[in-house]
This record gives C-alpha cells, structure tokens and sequence, in this order.
C-alpha cells in the first residue's frame, strides 16, 4: 500500500510540474485608447510631431524572465497625421508610407533581456514600405492600478525605409533621423 501511494504521489508531482512548465504566460491585452506611437521629424530644421492614430500590439511577457517573451506591433500606416491637412494628405502617398501597397509597418522582437529593474532591452525587426531592418528599442515598464506601462524611443533612419522619397530625400528639407517615442497600456501581464 506504501508503494502504491509513493507512486501515486510521484506521479501526482511529476504531472504538475510538467503542466507549471509548459504554462505560457497569458498574452497582455493591450488598451489602444490609453496608448500612443509618436514621431518626430525635424523640416527645414524645425521639429514636427506626429502620431498614427491605428495601431495593435500582441504581447507575450513573464516580467521574472523576459528572455521567454515576445511582443509584435502592426501599425495601420494611413493613420500617420501631423496635424496639418495637407500633410496628412501626402503622408499616405507613395512618396511617403505608400499606404495603399504597404497598409502595415510591423516590428516583430526575435529577443528581450533584462536591463535592470522594470527595463527590457528588446531586439527585433521593423518593417516599412517593403524593407525590415534590425533596430534595438530600450523599454521601461511600469505598473499601477492593475495596467502596465511599456514606454521607450528610439531613432530610424526615414531613406533606410525609403519614407519620403525622391525629390523629398533631400536631409536638408526634411531631416533622415526620426524619433519614435511610444506609450503601451497593457492589462493582464504578472507583476514585476
């Protein structure tokens, strides 16, 4: 009877611990109305802020081992504005986001690590109107009241993804050096 209620008991453990580790964390639920992608780009030497109004995000993150995590943005490229009509009218063209053969910029991560309390270091790949590059985007997450912050920036280079083309890739007229600056609210992801 001793023998039967170890192997039982054995058994027991080894089927939780087997179902803990193949536990994947939730997905975080992103709260698109509480976040921003913004941008800025400096014309005729004069900083322009601008914003994309669409964008959705998936993230897969355990906050005691980021290195597990994942994260992919997908951003609705005719929503770009700066404010301005006739701005907002060119930004979709093909000289600019190409909106209409190109309807989704996209980062994907291939890899996140801890960088010290609340920061990550996420690697991954940014596509823009038909080219991916690799870019690194440092992110600092902070909670409160049951939501987590992830907010960072980091620079591109517009000609890399050729944004703004042609008669536009004059670096005089309209800076090559982008800043892009985001705040993402998330439900759902575990405490830090």
């Amino acid at each position: 009877m001793k023998l039967l209620l170890a192997l039982a008991a054995s058994a027991c453990l080894s089927l939780g611990t087997s179902s803990t580790q193949a536990q994947a964390p939730a997905p975080a639920k992103l709260l698109a109305a509480q976040s921003e992608i913004a941008f800025q780009v400096k014309q005729s030497g004069v900083p322009i802020d601008g914003k994309f109004r669409r964008f959705d995000a998936q993230l897969v993150l355990d906050p005691k081992a980021p290195q597990t995590g994942s994260v992919t943005l997908s951003i609705d490229t005719a929503s770009a504005t700066v404010g301005f009509a006739e701005s907002d009218a060119e930004l979709p063209q093909p000289l600019w986001f190409g909106a209409a053969k190109f309807p989704q910029a996209t980062f994907r991560s291939t890899g996140m690590q801890g960088a010290g309390a609340g920061r990550l270091q996420v690697t991954g790949k940014l596509a823009i109107k038909g080219t991916t590059q690799d870019v690194v985007v440092p992110v600092a997450i902070t909670q409160s009241g049951g939501l987590s912050s992830a907010t960072g920036e980091f620079v591109v280079k517009r000609l890399d993804f050729k944004v703004g083309d042609k008669e536009w890739a004059d670096v005089s007229l309209v800076a090559n050096d982008v800043k892009v600056k985001f705040k993402l609210v998330f439900s759902g992801l575990g405490p830090l």
